[in-house]
């Protein structure tokens, strides 16, 4: 994983927030993104790869549990069920879902 790639899923979440949040932010304005090293150092990531299962197309979650971890990726294979899409803590593979052959 690059750093370009963690930033454009970042980036994709953040279009896809709600325009009226309540968080205190100003509705619709870009806000500071967190530093993306700082996602490196979180060992559970779930991937989404590209149709062709040669490099990740996306990551989708970055975590320090492997509860919330673990959630996430039973969430992806719901989400994009005809996908391939890797849990992973630091470099060791956990769980993989293969989409299903039609």
């Amino acid at each position: 994983m690059n750093f370009a790639m963690s930033l454009g899923a970042v980036q994709a979440w953040h279009r896809l927030a709600p325009p009226d949040e309540t968080d205190g932010g100003a509705a619709g304005k870009p806000q500071r993104l967190p530093d993306p090293a700082l996602w490196d150092d979180l060992p559970f990531k779930v991937e989404l790869w590209n149709a062709n299962k040669g490099s990740v197309e996306l990551v989708l979650a970055v975590t320090a549990s492997s509860s919330i971890g673990y959630a996430a990726y039973h969430a992806a294979t719901r989400e994009f069920p005809d996908r391939y899409i890797v849990l992973r803590h630091n470099d060791a593979v956990l769980a993989r879902w293969n989409s299903p052959a039609h």
